[in-house]
């Protein structure tokens, strides 16, 4: 079946094309000329040297396919290629993402755009290329993510324990703290972290995101006069682990509110926090390098999954 023509808004602008991020990879390496590396928030990608090799065309044909993406995805090989990636929900993004190594520009391929490229090279062309045929099939049995992170042996699990400890050292300090018949902000907030850390996103002393939904909430609260309609909100104890900068500070004593307002709260959690105030907090976080740039579409992404919505519409 011939795939839908799509409409001609899907590319990104030149300028966004050539602009070169501050994001150090956290590994990149070379295995029989095909480059390798893997960003920040997971995302696995090839060099533009090693997406060559594994379609078996050369590296020039490559960069000049892709410098000149605006116009070559409306061409018949283009749009063959672009319909595969809208597909996939990749649209009006560069197929590379330019960063720094060393000082050196490399040009970093992520994974869908690759596997799109493999596609065509594999299925699309007459004669097919064998190598990229091949490398189709062999990465259609796993996934080429999988394929890269065995090649480097990067277990993203690794960093997940270190997190959690931090997370359990914060829980264990407020268990049972907050009075019977209130809720605290931190424990109520427990999913979106879990889910968060799950998805490989850094939340330790650094990335603190229930200081910034105590802050809009309470706003939230007083602006609404909550206390009339659910009853007065009280203070409770609250401790940093003391090895958390903020524990200088200990005891802390944020606001409890009553559990009758649990409902409003998750209400304006899901239609008002996660929809506004975290993309704008986790903005301010990456201005103050608390976050690398690329981590804030991998925290949006880990807090709007199916899964996550179940537990917060409950």
């Amino acid at each position: 079946m011939k795939k839908p023509n799509l409409p001609r808004t899907r590319s990104a602008s030149a300028m966004e094309v050539q602009t070169v991020l501050d994001i150090k990879p956290i590994k990149e390496i070379e295995i029989d000329g095909i480059g390798m590396g893997i960003l920040p928030d997971g995302t696995t990608y090839l060099t533009g040297r090693g997406l060559a090799r594994m379609c078996g065309i050369g590296e020039t044909t490559l960069r000049e396919f892709s410098d000149n993406w605006n116009a070559e995805q409306f061409k018949p090989r283009g749009e063959k290629i672009a319909n595969t990636l809208a597909e996939q929900g990749y649209l009006g993004k560069p197929l590379f993402i330019p960063i720094k190594i060393d000082g050196s520009t490399h040009h970093a391929y992520p994974e869908t755009v690759c596997m799109a490229f493999l596609e065509y090279y594999a299925f699309d062309v007459t004669p097919a290329r064998e190598q990229a045929l091949k490398n189709y099939r062999l990465l259609a049995r796993s996934s080429l993510r999988a394929f890269i992170y065995v090649q480097i042996g990067y277990d993203p699990t690794n960093r997940i324990p270190e997190c959690w400890k931090k997370f359990h050292d914060r829980v264990s300090l407020v268990h049972n703290k907050v009075p019977d018949g209130y809720f605290s902000i931190f424990k109520e907030m427990a999913d979106i972290i879990v889910s968060l850390i799950q998805g490989g996103v850094p939340v330790d002393e650094h990335t603190v995101p229930d200081g910034s939904v105590g802050i809009h909430w309470g706003k939230h609260w007083e602006g609404n006069k909550h206390d009339g309609t659910h009853g007065a909100r009280i203070r409770y104890e609250h401790n940093y682990p003391d090895y958390f900068p903020q524990a200088k500070s200990n005891p802390q004593h944020p606001w409890a509110y009553p559990e009758a307002a649990l409902p409003e709260y998750r209400r304006w959690m899901r239609e008002v926090y996660l929809k506004i105030k975290l993309p704008i907090y986790l903005e301010s976080q990456e201005k103050k390098r608390a976050l690398p740039p690329s981590i804030r579409s991998f925290v949006l992404a880990a807090v709007s999954g199916p899964t996550f919505k179940d537990q917060i519409d409950e």
